[in-house]
């Protein structure tokens, strides 16, 4: 069990639970992937589940 999540998990928790990427999020997930270098299965994964949210409509992205 994984009990210390990722600061990229834990930002795409946010955006599905408020139901909204902000600019700000965005920003955050990008730097952590840039301090990182890599990423991570697990954090590849809730990315690309976050978009999908995005493109069906059940993320709204806000500017």
């Amino acid at each position: 069990m994984m009990n210390n999540k990722s600061v990229i998990r834990n930002l795409v928790n946010r955006a599905l639970l408020i139901k909204r990427l902000t600019p700000e999020m965005e920003n955050m997930i990008n730097h952590e992937l840039s301090e990182q270098g890599y990423i991570t299965d697990p954090d590849y994964e809730a990315l690309e589940y976050l978009m999908q949210a995005v493109d069906q409509g059940k993320v709204r992205q806000v500017s």
